[in-house]
């Protein structure tokens, strides 16, 4: 079986590969509400507001440690996305949480 009748792709296509690209491009539009990539949050312990970097693709609830880019303490970072793909992140001091903390 070819890749074209294979992945069912039409007939004027130049390449699978490029019509792949195509199909990847459609299914992920930047037109059509891509959820946040970056989220502001303000550091429990030295006060600084910083813009870090987020995940979309690890989910709508999420939660991990990150080290603060000004004085390098770690947060415990909450991340929850609206259907919408807004994000809303939360840091606190991962000092003030332990390991039975939920």
């Amino acid at each position: 079986m070819s890749d074209r009748d294979e992945w069912d792709l039409p007939d004027d296509a130049a390449d699978p590969d490029e019509a792949g690209d195509a199909l990847d491009d459609e299914e992920y539009s930047l037109d059509d509400g891509v959820a946040d990539l970056v989220g502001d949050a303000q550091c429990p312990y030295c006060g600084e507001s910083v813009e870090i970097t987020l995940d979309p693709g690890s989910g709508t609830q999420q939660q991990y440690i990150e080290d603060c880019h000004v004085c390098c303490r770690p947060w415990l970072v909450s991340v929850s996305y609206d259907d919408d793909g807004t994000a809303h992140v939360h840091v606190d001091a991962s000092d003030d949480h332990d390991d039975n903390d939920g």
